[in-house]
Formats: structure tokens, sequence, C-alpha cells
């Protein structure tokens, strides 16, 4: 999500959730709400929009929420947001982030029990005195305290990586299970964002309750939340901490409508609902229904079928164009990835991987791979163990005495070349001339034009390629100061290629800017970055990503045969 974006949507929720501690409800508060929601799902900068004078054709945005929105992005500041938050400590916000604690209630506890801090909170939850309240009473209280709970020990969202390995665990133990027939995560991690909070599995199986009792003795298991005949709740212990995981045992009648239902955004769901009903029909968890009839139910194809559409995939399901594109068939056929047949970005041991060149190339050959590209640091990352021009230069004599030896897989003499702060590549021309693969990138110096930086990289004849072009960690570094609608804008002007980094704690390009490229015909590669044989196993994240980007063969150049790939990074440098 776009910056300004992210922060408007959260300016918004916050005007709402104040005007309700404050006691407005109705309308206004609505409105802030939806408003947030539309800037949270929106690709383009909504900074564009306004300069453009389109803020009012995003759907949810008047003329109101325009002004508020301009007024912000001019001046840095919103009045509205500054008075719906006077006289309210930023901690009592904090609370709200609780599930089951709305505003009405916190503003119940905070007037009547004088509740400011999370301290406070469970002190008046604990000793009963918030359970005699008009509205509380002993089981929504106890049901705050396990959220507060589950809060402190849950943490933070999970990376795609430990959220597969997770539920991967549950569905293995749970299939062992005589009498069980299906399992499927849904859910976020089944439509592969890149971070994941609680873990969705839909059962399908003879026995409703031995399904559950077999969950709940998942040997990870730390605590059972909650346990009935058909759903169960657990926290599970994993390496980060503590995470939750719901199971349900689902009917196979239903069994299509509920995997459409638990993995389709909230969004996506509302849209298709819109339609269902426009039909004269009712889509729920439980099946499409005519009237009493149920018309479709048991395979997530007959449900999207029911109302006019054809199959959208899992990845797709975030109401951002996918049901529109699918009524006026032009949905993308996605990239898979056993379309993939290479990777084009790794380390080894000559730079500071952990593998011999050789393991890696053996690994990739048994992937099915045809060839890939062991890219090392530049001579400048010296804590990377860049190579100087010399070392890489033997290099590329050992992959030509590899590739003159090797039948039907192929290795690209190449290097990850850092652009330097002062704005020049780490190599001569003369020794990139020598390279089949030029990959620019960026390691020091995050603040210091990079945008410029990138772009010169980009311009240059003999550069290929630009690796993970925002720089970010998920949740733990913001990356480089970088305008990548410009980077996008010059990729596109000089006909070269952006990384979709496949490292779970990347994925740079994220998928709403990873999409952006494509509509910009910039071609894209999903690679590793891989700096031991292990790490070569997160294609799988890249591609999730590549597919919620609607990326499709065409667009990744990953899926070319070796001598289609030569062809184009030739033609890159002749044009």
């Amino acid at each position: 999500m776009p910056a300004n974006n992210e922060q408007l949507a959260r300016l918004f929720n916050t005007i709402a959730d104040a005007l309700e501690l404050k006691g407005e409800t109705g309308f206004r508060v609505l409105a802030y709400r939806r408003a947030a929601r539309e800037l949270a799902d929106l690709a383009e900068d909504v900074a564009d929009l306004d300069k453009a004078g389109k803020l009012t054709t995003i759907q949810g945005i008047g003329e109101g929420i325009a002004k508020k929105i301009h007024e912000y992005l001019s001046t840095g500041r919103m009045n509205k947001y500054e008075e719906a938050t006077a006289g309210i400590a930023p901690e009592l916000l904090k609370l709200l982030q609780i599930q089951g604690l709305g505003p009405r209630t916190l503003k119940l506890l905070h007037e009547q029990l004088g509740v400011d801090s999370r301290e406070k909170l469970k002190e008046v939850l604990k000793d009963g005195r918030a359970a005699r309240l008009p509205g509380l009473g002993d089981k929504r209280v106890q049901n705050i305290l396990r959220a507060m709970r589950l809060a402190d020990m849950a943490g933070e969202r999970m990376f795609l990586n430990e959220a597969m390995e997770l539920a991967e665990s549950v569905k293995t133990h749970l299939e062992a299970l005589p009498g069980v027939t299906r399992v499927t995560p849904a859910g976020s991690l089944r439509r592969g964002r890149e971070t994941i909070g609680d873990i969705d599995i839909l059962v399908t199986g003879r026995n409703p309750k031995a399904i559950i009792r077999r969950f709940v003795s998942h040997p990870l298991v730390k605590q059972v939340l909650g346990q009935g005949t058909t759903k169960a709740t657990c926290l599970f212990e994993t390496r980060s901490g503590l995470r939750q995981v719901d199971v349900r045992v689902i009917p196979n009648a239903s069994y299509g409508a509920a995997l459409q239902y638990f993995t389709g955004s909230k969004d996506h769901n509302v849209a298709l609902r819109t339609l269902a009903r426009k039909q004269g029909l009712k889509l729920s968890e439980y099946g499409v229904f005519q009237d009493k009839r149920l018309v479709a139910g048991k395979s997530e194809p007959e449900v999207y079928a029911a109302v006019g559409l054809p199959y959208i995939e899992p990845e797709l399901r975030e109401d951002r164009g996918e049901i529109q594109a699918a009524l006026e068939g032009q949905l993308p056929r996605l990239v898979r990835l056993e379309d993939i047949r290479c990777d084009l970005h790794m380390h080894t041991r000559l730079s500071d991987g952990s593998a011999e060149p050789e393991q890696m190339a053996e690994e990739c050959r048994r992937r099915g791979y045809t060839h890939i590209a062991i890219a090392e640091h530049s001579a400048s990352v010296t804590y990377a163990g860049g190579l100087s021009e010399d070392a890489l230069l033997r290099h590329c004599d050992w992959v030509d005495r590899f590739n003159a030896k090797s039948r039907g897989f192929r290795i690209l003499k190449a290097s990850e070349v850092d652009i330097t702060v002062e704005a020049r590549l780490d190599y001569s021309d003369k020794t990139l001339e020598r390279l089949d693969f030029v990959i620019a990138s960026i390691h020091q110096g995050f603040k210091k034009n990079a945008t410029e930086r990138i772009c010169f990289a980009l311009e240059h004849p003999l550069v290929h390629m630009i690796a993970h072009p925002s720089g970010r960690i998920i949740g733990r570094r913001e990356g480089y100061d970088i305008d990548l609608e410009k980077v996008i804008e010059c990729a596109a002007r000089n006909a070269k290629i952006l990384e979709l980094n496949a490292f779970y704690a990347r994925l740079d390009l994220s998928d709403i800017w990873a999409r952006k490229a494509k509509e910009a015909g910039v071609k894209l590669a999903i690679n590793t970055d891989a700096h031991a044989v292990a790490d070569l196993d997160w294609m799988k994240y890249g591609v999730l990503t590549a597919r919620r980007a609607w990326l499709e063969k065409a667009d990744v150049v990953n899926c070319l045969s070796y001598t289609r790939l030569l062809k184009l990074l030739s033609d890159i440098r002749t044009r």
C-alpha cells in the first residue's frame, strides 16, 4: 500500500474511533470508516489522484473527505483529526486495537471506571467492576481478557513462510486421521498476503467430533481457546511465539461455499454477495440459495458459476477489480510455480552464501530449472564478501568451463553490482561487458538520492535488472527513500527488468507495485536471492506475490527458455 494511502486510512479510522469515544454515532462515523477502507485498498497513490483533481472518483470519497485528504497532503496536518482527538489520551485510542473492545464499550469503561491505560483496563476486568456495567457481564469481560492475553502472546503477524509451515503441520496431522477427506488452509494465507494473522483451516470428514479432538491434540498446541463439535481455536507454540489457528469442519454440500467465504477478503465477499442479490440469489458460507433452494455450494467453481462468473483464483480475491474483470472475461492466466524455469539471483560461498556454486546448480537442476544466474556481491560490499574485478573474472572463467561440460543446464555469468552513493557502478564497463546478466542494487546510503541512483543504473546500457527495488524489510525496515513511480517509468522507458525478490521478509516489489510495473509494460523477474540451498524454496513466496499482482507467464522473465532469455538480455543492451 502506498505510504500516503496507509497514513490517511489510519487517520480516518482514528477520527471515527475518537468521534465514537466522544459519543457520536451515525453517518459521519461510517463515512470516515468507509473512506479508510477504500484508501487501504487503493492501488494508486492518493497523492497522484489529488494532483489530478480526481479524489471524488474513488468510491466512498465525497467532497468533504476529499478536502481533508488534500489538506493533509498539502500541509501534513488535518484539522478534523486534531479536533476529533483533542482531549483523548493516545493510550486510550491504542486500547481500541483489542479485539471485542469497541469505542462505545471503552467510552463506558473510561467514564464509569476511569480506564485510561492497558493496566487500568486489566484491573477493572479482573476485579469484577467492569462486569457490573450495563451491556458487559462476565462473559463479555472474559472474552476481552482472553483477547488481551492472545494479543500479548501472539505478538506480531507471521511472515508467509512461518504461516505456511504451521498450516502444513496441522494439515498433515489432520490428514493422518481415518475418514478425513479434505484439509485446506483458507483466509489471508490462501490469498498469499505478505503477512498473516490467524490461520483458518477448513476440513471435511466422516466424524467432526473426532476431527476436532485430533486437532486439539496436535503436539504444538499450547492452549485450547475454544472447542466445540465442529470448530476449535488453539494457540500453537512456534519458534517466534504463540500463533492462533482456527479449524472448522464443513459438510460436503457447503465446502465450496465455505472455502470461498473464508478465503475472500471482506470487500471481495461483499461485492460477490451484492452481485448475487442483483440476480435474486443469496450467497453465504453455507451455499448459494434461490429463496430456500440450494443452488450451489460443493465447489468454489460451482459457487462462482452460480452468480455468472468464471472461477477467480484465491490470490485475486481482494476487490481490486477482479469481479469486473471476470464479468468481462478479462481475468489473467496467472503465473504458476511450475512455469518457472530459472532463478536469476543467488549467492554462494564466493561472497556471503554458504554453499558451493556446484551445490546451488545441482539443487536448481533437481527442481527442474534449465538455467540460473549466480550473482555474487561486488567489491564495495565488503561486509558481504564482495568480489574484486579479478575475482569476478575468475568466476566467469569457471562458469564457461562448467557450461562447456554441462548438458541441458546453463549458468549465466552474472553479478549483483552495487550502485554507490556517488551514483556509479562498482565495476568498469569492460568487466560488465563480460557478463551475461548485470543486476544493479543499493546496499548503502538508503536515504541518499536512491531514486536518482537507481534511474542512473536503469539508463546504463550494460545493466539488465534492478534487485529489491524498494529495499524494504517487511515490518522491520522501511527501505530506501525512493519514488517507485519514477523507477517504474524509468524501467519502462529503458526496457529494463525489475525484481520481485522472493525472500519472505522482502517480497520486493510488493504485489501492488509489481502490478503497477506490469501495467507500465515492465518485465519482472522472480528471484530468491538465496544464500543457501534451502533458501531456493522461497520461490513459492515470490510466485504467490506475483499472482496477487496479476502477473502472467509473459510478464515474468523466469518463464523464458535459456535461449529466449539470452535474446532478451542481448536486446536490452542493443537498444
